[in-house]
């Protein structure tokens, strides 16, 4: 489970080639925020994209980096600006020069949105907007912010999954469920009341962290910058 890769390409070539040495076996699961904030965004789509077809049983999550990403392609005037305040403008620079700063007018959106549409990648936003929210195997359950302890993850809600529940980490679950996610940066990985916490903060660290689970316990492989 390969926590927030924020847009950091190096780090996520170094750590696939960790995983393929040490867990080459195993479901590769990456825990959304695959954009925003560091500079090769659009080349880690790309990569994660292949790494699909490569490796078929690999599981993308939606993160709330994704959704604010999908969210300016389908209404660029009432998004967008949002977006760019986020981490938005390093990943339109990635896909090529944009003329737009955190605060820019609706025109000035529209007209991104369109450029940004024509240079992205044939089925891009399709896949973006098909990524789950949640994956899981066995008791083990990866999701990209948090959950309702007291809700089945059937019955969830996306804004828990992907942006985050109050309780989440701090009321113990009753199904045995482990939970995995990224999104809220914790300085070392961490397992703890069965949640287990991967995002190293790569885009300001330089460190990207994935937890190996087999057998009941959890591992963790680090690449640095």
């Amino acid at each position: 489970m390969v926590g927030d890769i924020h847009g950091h390409l190096s780090c996520l070539d170094k750590l696939i080639n960790k995983l393929e040495t040490q867990a080459p076996d195993a479901r590769w699961v990456f825990v959304g925020d695959f954009i925003d904030r560091g500079d090769h965004s659009a080349q880690v789509l790309e990569r994660l994209r292949a790494l699909e077809v490569e490796r078929p049983n690999t599981i993308c999550i939606l993160g709330n980096h994704e959704e604010m990403m999908l969210s300016f392609l389908r209404d660029p005037e009432l998004a967008g600006n949002r977006w760019m305040r986020h981490g938005g403008l390093q990943t339109m620079a990635s896909f090529g020069h944009f003329k737009l700063g955190v605060q820019n007018a609706p025109e000035a959106l529209r007209v991104a949105r369109d450029q940004l549409l024509e240079v992205m990648p044939e089925g891009l936003e399709v896949w973006l907007a098909s990524r789950p929210r949640w994956f899981q195997s066995g008791n083990v359950v990866v999701v990209h912010a948090g959950a309702d302890p007291d809700r089945p993850m059937e019955e969830q809600k996306d804004q828990a999954l992907t942006w985050g529940h109050v309780a989440f980490g701090k009321q113990a679950r009753e199904d045995g469920l482990w939970m995995v996610h990224g999104h809220t940066i914790v300085s070392l990985p961490q397992e703890k009341n069965g949640v287990i916490s991967v995002d190293t903060g790569a885009y300001a660290t330089g460190k990207l962290t994935a937890a190996v689970i087999a057998n009941g316990n959890a591992e963790f492989v680090q690449a640095t910058a």
